[in-house]
């Protein structure tokens, strides 16, 4: 499986930025999906992950309300859309997939990894 992110880029505070994530080689209907970020310095961390007909999400506290993931099993691509960023918010966002229905927060348990994308956030 081969996934390519897109979307990154330079925001203000509050502004919103959508991430997408395209998958070749294999169907993604059958593989749950992830995103995680790493800022400078800091350990990589999950941030929000789908399970296989995108009615099961899961998130990170800090950004449960303002994140959102969803899926197109049609189009096999899985999408990021991010509202009120924050400075803190300022990441590489890589997405992930994973053989399973469960949307798993660990990052140990993704089988496959994409590119990351850039996010800055501006105060």
């Amino acid at each position: 499986v081969q996934l390519q992110a897109s979307g990154g880029g330079l925001v203000q505070a509050g502004g919103s930025l959508r991430l997408s994530c395209a998958a070749s080689g294999r169907t993604l209907s059958r593989l749950t999906m992830g995103w995680f970020r790493q800022a400078p310095g800091k350990e990589r961390e999950f941030v929000a992950a789908v399970g296989l007909s995108g009615g099961l999400t899961r998130y990170a506290d800090s950004v449960k309300g303002r994140f959102t993931i969803s899926r197109d099993n049609a189009k096999n691509t899985v999408s990021l859309q991010m509202n009120s960023l924050k400075p803190e918010d300022t990441a590489v966002y890589s997405c992930a997939v994973r053989d399973g229905s469960i949307p798993s927060s660990r990052d140990q348990e993704y089988d496959y990894w994409g590119q990351g994308t850039l996010v800055t956030v501006s105060s």
